[in-house]
């Protein structure tokens, strides 16, 4: 899992990051993406930030980037709504 938070001023570029982050993962928070982990996807990312965002960003921009390993990941407490999406559903 990846985690990708990101804080953007600029209302155009932000609504740009977020609809792009949003083909690799999904929102967990306003400004917090949850991402596949695999070196493919972060190295897709990565690159896609460098050559079309970060050349956009102000002193007030921000991305952050956190890695976390399976054993990560199960340490990991879920309260609310994104708790519930943890759980396997099935339906008959």
């Amino acid at each position: 899992m990846l985690i990708v938070t990101y804080d953007i001023h600029n209302d155009k570029l932000r609504t740009k990051f977020w609809k792009f982050l949003k083909k690799y993962g999904r929102r967990l928070q306003y400004s917090v993406f949850e991402l596949k982990n695999s070196e493919r996807i972060l190295n897709i990312v990565a690159r896609e930030i460098s050559e079309k965002f970060e050349p956009e960003f102000t002193g007030a921009d921000s991305i952050l980037i956190l890695p976390f390993t399976k054993v990560d990941r199960e340490k990991v407490i879920r309260y609310g709504q994104p708790a519930m999406e943890e759980e396997e559903i099935l339906f008959l």
